[in-house]
This record gives C-alpha cells, sequence and structure tokens, in this order.
C-alpha cells in the first residue's frame, strides 16, 4: 500500500507516438512499469523523455497508442484525468501559486468543506498527517514565493500525496537543487517506493538514477533503445545507449596558469544584502569555482560583479583599475560577461531567433547608425555557431525550438560573441544531457586555456571540482573557506554545511 492507502497500477503503454508540427518526438514506445518500482527513463535532451511524461500526467495527448492500468485501457488527455487515475505529474516549471501560503497550495481545490465552508482545521491535520509520512519541516502559514526551490518542490510532492498519488512523475527533480536537497528527495522518493508508490523519474543526472531506479529505460531520437535492471548499469554503460557512442564522461584536465598570469578581475569588500566583504581575484587562464548552498550568495555575487546588482560596498577591478560603480554597461564593456542562472528567463528572448539571441549582446559592432548589418550579423552567428556546436535547423527558428544544451551552447555563444577577458557563468549545465554537458565544460577548460578568466558557480560539486583551479565556499553570505584542485568532495561539503555538518 501506497500513502494513499491503495495498490498502485501496474502500468502498460503501448505504440505511444508523438509529433509536433511534423516532427516525430516519440515513436512506438512500449512499456511496462510495475507497481512500486522506481523507474528512471534517461535520454538526451529531445530524446521524449519528458513528453512520455507529460503524456502519462495528462499534459499532453498522444497520437498514436494506448496507456492502460491494470490491464485497463484510460485516457489520459487532461491532467484531471491523470489526476483521477492517481498519476500526479512534478514537472520542472512547478505549478504553485506563488503568493499564497503552503497549506492553501497543497489542498488546492481539495479544501475540506462542511456546508459550503472551509474547515481549515481538517486541513491542518491532514497537513501534519502528510508531513509525518514524508519527514518534510515546512512552515504551512509561509508564502510559497518565499520559499527556496528545493522546499518548493517539498511543497509540490506533498500537494500530489494530498491528490491521492499512486504515481510519481518526476521530471528533473534535482535539477535545481543544492547537495543536501537532493540527498533528502532521493532519500524520499526510495520511502515513498518503499510504501509502494510508483516513482518514474526523468534525470539528467546519471548517478542518482542509478542510486534509487530498480529499472532504467533508455531513449534515443523519441525511441526505446533499452529497458532493464539498473544492476550492473554504470553511467558509461548508460551514455553508450543514450547516444549510440563513447562519450568521456570524466572532465577535462584545466590547463596550468602560469605563475606569471597577470589579474584579470578581483573585488574587495563587495557587500549587499545578505552578502558580505567578499574578497576575490581571478587571473588569466584560471577558473575559480564557488561553491555554496542555496541562498548562500553564491549568485549574488556573480551578479554584483557584473553590475546586475549594484554592490552598497566594496570595488570591483578589471586589469587592476577599479570599475567604479558596476553597472552591465561597463562590466561589458571592460570585457567582463555573465551567463545567467536561468536560460530562459534572464539569458535568452524565448520568442526571438537563436541568430537574434545570439546577436544581442554584441549588436553594436554590427551596427551603422541605427541600421543593424544583416550579412555581418548572419556570418558572425554561423561562425560562433560553429564554433560551440549550436545545432539549429535554421538560424531564424525561434530558439524555445531548440533543445535544453542547444540553448545552453547559443546563451555561450552570445557572450563570446563580445571576445570577453573575464567570463563570469552561473550553473553551467543545468538542465542539459551528458553529450552537451561534456562539450560545455570542454568549452569552459578551452576558454581558460586561451587565456580568459573564469569564475564557475554551480550546485555540482563534483563539476566544480572538476573543472577548477580552485573553489571558494560560501555560506550564509560569506566566504568561508578556498581548496586547492583535488580536494575531497566530504571536504568542500563540510564547509558548505558548517563544522557540525549541518547548515550554519
Amino acid at each position: 500500500m501506497n500513502a494513499s492507502g491503495t495498490r498502485s497500477p501496474e502500468i502498460s503503454i503501448r505504440g505511444i507516438g508523438k509529433s509536433y508540427s511534423g516532427v516525430t518526438v516519440l515513436h512506438d514506445i512500449d512499456l511496462d512499469i510495475a507497481p512500486g518500482e522506481v523507474h528512471g527513463l534517461v535520454g538526451e535532451n529531445g530524446a521524449g523523455k519528458s513528453t512520455l511524461l507529460k503524456i502519462l500526467g495528462g499534459a499532453v495527448r498522444a497520437d498514436q497508442g494506448t496507456v492502460q492500468f491494470d490491464g485497463e485501457r484510460v485516457q489520459l488527455g487532461r491532467p484531471r484525468d491523470a489526476i483521477a487515475h492517481g498519476v500526479s505529474l512534478i514537472s520542472q516549471e512547478g505549478t504553485l501559486v506563488p503568493a499564497r501560503p503552503v497549506l492553501e497550495n497543497v489542498f488546492l481545490a481539495r479544501w475540506s468543506q462542511r456546508g459550503g465552508f472551509r474547515q481549515s482545521h481538517l486541513d491542518r491535520q491532514r497537513y501534519d498527517e502528510l508531513i509525518g509520512i514524508t519527514g518534510f519541516d515546512i512552515d504551512p502559514a509561509a508564502r510559497v514565493d518565499t520559499l527556496p526551490n528545493g522546499v518548493q518542490q517539498q511543497v509540490e510532492i506533498l500537494r500530489s500525496l494530498a491528490r491521492g498519488a499512486r504515481v510519481l512523475a518526476l521530471d528533473e527533480p534535482t535539477a535545481v537543487l543544492a547537495e543536501h536537497e537532493k540527498e533528502n528527495l532521493l532519500a524520499l522518493i526510495r520511502r515513498l517506493a518503499a510504501s509502494g508508490t510508483t516513482i518514474i523519474l526523468v534525470s539528467h543526472f546519471l548517478d542518482e538514477v542509478l542510486g534509487v531506479a530498480d529499472r532504467i529505460t533508455v531513449l534515443r531520437d523519441g525511441a526505446l533503445v533499452a529497458t532493464g535492471p539498473s544492476a550492473g548499469q554504470t553511467p558509461r554503460s548508460l551514455v553508450q545507449q543514450m547516444v549510440g557512442r563513447e562519450i568521456d564522461v570524466l572532465y577535462p584536465e584545466p590547463a596550468p596558469v602560469a605563475d606569471s598570469a597577470p589579474v584579470v578581475l578581483a573585488a574587495r569588500g563587495l557587500s549587499r544584502g545578505p552578502v558580505h566583504d567578499i574578497d576575490l581575484q581571478v587571473r588569466a587562464g584560471e577558473i575559480l569555482g564557488i561553491a555554496g548552498l542555496v541562498g548562500s550568495g553564491r549568485t549574488e555575487t556573480l551578479r554584483m560583479l557584473f553590475g546586475a546588482d549594484r554592490p552598497t560596498a566594496g570595488t570591483v577591478e578589471m586589469d587592476g583599475k577599479n570599475l567604479g560603480r558596476p553597472t552591465p554597461r561597463r562590466s561589458m564593456t571592460a570585457g567582463i560577461a555573465l551567463v545567467p542562472e536561468s536560460r530562459k528567463e534572464q539569458g535568452l528572448v524565448m520568442v526571438r531567433s537563436v541568430r537574434e539571441n545570439m546577436a544581442l549582446a554584441s549588436l553594436a559592432s554590427r551596427r551603422t547608425g541605427p541600421f543593424v548589418r544583416l550579412p555581418a550579423e548572419r556570418a558572425a552567428v554561423a561562425k560562433m555557431s560553429a564554433s560551440v556546436d549550436v545545432r539549429a535547423a535554421r538560424a531564424d527558428a525561434t530558439i524555445d525550438t531548440l533543445s535544453g544544451g542547444n540553448q545552453q551552447k547559443a546563451l555561450f555563444g552570445k557572450w563570446l560573441l563580445r571576445s570577453p577577458r573575464a567570463l563570469l557563468i552561473d550553473e553551467p549545465t543545468r538542465g542539459v544531457d551528458v553529450a552537451a554537458k561534456s562539450q560545455i565544460h570542454r568549452l569552459i577548460v578551452d576558454l581558460a586555456a586561451q587565456g580568459m578568466a573564469v569564475i564557475c558557480v554551480s550546485s555540482e560539486i563534483e563539476e566544480l571540482l572538476g573543472l577548477s583551479h580552485r573553489v571558494m565556499v560560501m555560506r550564509h553570505g560569506r566566504a568561508v573557506a578556498e581548496f586547492p584542485r583535488g580536494t575531497p568532495r566530504e571536504v568542500l561539503i563540510a564547509a558548505a554545511f558548517g563544522d557540525q555538518g549541518e547548515p550554519a
């Protein structure tokens, strides 16, 4: 029995297909999922994983094929159909109401009522029962938009369980979580599965999938290429099935930094809001990693260095010259570029073309008066697209038609068209597949080898350890430690949490 007190169904998918504008994204998918199992779905961006999950969650209607629960055909054309059959989809975008409290979100449209009046005390009793099942610690009166991403995701899970979910379909659930939040969520997945809830997990983090999944299905170009037990699989074997060829899943070794390399970018006493007294410097050819928990001030530090957020104290220096009051325009002129945390919300204009997005940060270099020289723009974008391997059907296609990996590479290309000397990168590979991740890692190392100074923020400790010459650890808005390349992962995590192994 699962958390809802009912048995999870045996799911049988037969001949499922889906196309968008004549492009096939799923083709003839046959898949069986056993009650109470954790089933991993892996594949490159564009392989069809999220589409298959959305079909099960009622968010997308299949063009062909059938879905059966316990041998009976079910219709999942709308989210309410899936919910009625006990399927709850938790997508990357999130579906909470930000301005309302946790309790209202958990029981949204399913509040306890008597005679037309809400019975809030009954909802609170039900809420406490769910907290007991999950082990979460969330104030029911807190507004959702005041909560960290990891806690908001916990609220989504509580709402799914409150709806009586027998099947949880999770799309990249750990993509925006800090290390300890990931571990907590994976532990919850194991507990829910042990209680009988079926979990279908889509993730690019192959180690996580291997750690919790009973069986794994690999999709490639919309087709199912393998399904089998996770035992005996490795990240390398999964990657080979996903892409049909060998890919090096190890991090490229960064070139040594010359002793004579000059300091390119430096900050002294940088402060704003919860971030205090940040001192750092990065030399030509060096990759400085910044680690820390969500809310530690990593992103805020990059935004101050770029001038997107104005520091209330401290200085930023480029080539030893004080930039004065930092602004994005002044930073860009000085040779600083920022690849932001969210490509969709901060880095790209999703309704505009690939060409327009990549050219946006360097328009002035190809402008005559108020007019853009389009031939020069097309040539520059084509050359950069080839350099960073952006794969698009055509440069004038809207950028939202690209996979996450190609969108991220286009975002890098947008800033590299300015030929920056200092590159600030916030979450360089969030939401991209393993092949694109390998390309981006190689790109970052190659840029540093060419003399660029790089500062990289990542929630993936292994990524920072694999790419960086040094890693600075932040906790509660302060830089608390710095470690050289080769430092064990456990040491960085302990520094991020504090001396006692829990958030300081």
